[in-house]
């Protein structure tokens, strides 16, 4: 088969995400997949803090570079040079989608001269949240199946939410199917389209594996144990700051270790201010499970609210692929997934109780435990389940 994925989420870059791991593992299999990366827009082209990834976007079309690229066999990588039109900021979504409609199609050409190319006359499209910029590809690339791909709740965040709110319910009821990464997911989708699949989520297995050699990160080898770690982005939209400002005081005979980008709210936090909390910064994919292979105790201390309730924390998969005994607040996806292997708080209160719980409950046997578990969670079983769900569509 042939696919053309759309997504929020570069794939050339030092980050992992459902779309870019579906991406790779369907051209392991044989299928050839095009993955087109966030197109520039006007406003993106003036901006001065842009990551490097889209600043080397921006010189390559400045550059006049070939937009097309093989990343390895069977996947290429497609940097749209068509500059969309800034236009989030217009109050009236009828107007707002008008002029998407202009949007969407330069970067349909693009995508059509790409395929065309690559002989891929043929192609299941794979739209991974872009819901403004993909909402009219279907009729504008005619492709043999136009699957949306829903895994977290971007519609709550402002600036998704003007016109997301109007637009997302309109695109999944057009889409063939809708694939899900979380059962809350399915079970909303499943209002607008009938043909909406739970697909469950990957983890490179390959690089989270218990049995490799880590050596101890340097920045690690100081501070003293236990220590209590959590790896990903420290964003207050999505972690509950107070929380762990209240367990680092009431805990002293605890490290607590993070690593990850912060965002404001962390940087101008409490926890700055204490002895027993260290930020070790954003680390590569590829030395992170380095990190966590020392770490006593893995947390996610999520703050309950729309966007986290119904989402599937990645990260869970990552600390038991090690065997790391994990503490959690409670949403949906952890009671739904991971009740049986992961220690599930409620408050501030249960999760400390829980941390002491989890030290003292670690074997070798539970570490198997956790590592089995883990073994669904591989990038070849979602590929299986979403050729499942093409076939069970007609397509």
């Amino acid at each position: 088969m042939n696919f053309v994925f759309l997504s929020l989420q570069r794939i050339n870059t030092d980050r992992e995400s459902t779309s870019t791991g579906l991406a790779k593992e369907l051209s392991n299999q044989q299928h050839k997949v095009l993955y087109v990366n966030p197109s520039i827009n006007r406003k993106t082209w003036f901006a001065n803090d842009n990551d490097k990834f889209i600043t080397e976007h921006i010189q390559e079309i400045k550059d006049k570079k070939d937009s097309l690229k093989e990343i390895s066999k069977n996947l290429y990588r497609l940097n749209t040079h068509c500059l969309l039109e800034s236009i989030n900021w217009i109050p009236s979504t009828l107007i707002f989608s008008i002029l998407n409609k202009i949007n969407n199609k330069r970067l349909a050409g693009e995508i059509l001269r790409a395929t065309e190319k690559l002989g891929m006359d043929n192609f299941i499209l794979i739209n991974d949240k872009d819901m403004f910029n993909s909402f009219y590809l279907k009729e504008l690339l005619k492709p043999k199946a136009y699957i949306y791909l829903d895994r977290d709740k971007t519609v709550v965040m402002d600036y998704w939410k003007r016109h997301g709110t109007k637009l997302e319910p309109r695109l999944v009821r057009k889409s063939d199917a809708v694939i899900c990464n979380s059962y809350d997911f399915e079970k909303y989708n499943k209002q607008f389209n009938r043909n909406s699949y739970y697909i469950g989520n990957g983890v490179d297995l390959e690089l989270f594996d218990i049995e490799n050699q880590y050596e101890i990160p340097n920045e690690l080898k100081n501070i003293s144990k236990p220590i209590i770690g959590y790896v990903g982005a420290l964003l207050s939209l999505r972690l509950d700051v107070d929380l762990m400002i209240a367990s680092a005081i009431d805990n002293p005979d605890r490290s607590y270790v993070f690593i990850g980008p912060e965002d404001d709210d962390f940087a101008k936090s409490k926890l700055h201010e204490l002895e027993n909390v260290y930020f070790l910064g954003k680390r590569h994919k590829n030395i992170v499970p380095a990190y966590i292979n020392y770490f006593d105790v893995c947390i996610n201390p999520q703050i309950v609210n729309e966007v986290t309730i119904g989402n599937f924390p990645l990260k869970i998969v990552e600390y038991l692929s090690l065997g790391k005994p994990v503490v959690a607040i409670e949403t949906n996806t952890m009671n739904e997934l991971f009740s049986d292997v992961t220690y599930i708080a409620k408050d501030q209160k249960e999760f400390d109780e829980l941390i002491d719980r989890a030290l003292a409950e670690d074997s070798a046997e539970r570490k198997q435990e956790r590592v089995n578990f883990t073994k669904q969670f591989s990038w070849n079983r979602v590929a299986h389940n979403v050729l499942n769900v093409i076939e069970k569509i007609g397509k």
